[in-house]
């Protein structure tokens, strides 16, 4: 479903958007939509990440130690090859 509002933007937001819309080939409107996506999107994501700050866990310690430890079985198995898609 769509809703149709109306917005007031200052003249050169909505220039540079048309700009950046234009070059994507999207609708002012269709851009428009991308961006707030992408902004509640980057919203929620640093929130998320706060908390998990807050709460003392560590992610990226841990993602970088699986990727270390798939490394390892990648040398073991494949001989430091790369693994077939």
């Amino acid at each position: 479903m769509t809703a149709k509002v109306t917005l007031s933007f200052s003249d050169e937001t909505i220039e540079e958007a048309r700009r950046f819309a234009r070059a994507e080939g999207l609708s002012l409107s269709a851009w428009m939509d991308q961006a707030a996506r992408e902004k509640a999107l980057r919203e929620v994501f640093a929130a998320h990440a706060a908390a998990v700050g807050r709460a003392g866990l560590d992610l990226e310690s841990a993602a970088l130690a699986d990727a270390d430890e798939v490394g390892m079985v990648d040398d073991v198995l494949f001989g430091g090859r790369p693994r077939a898609a």
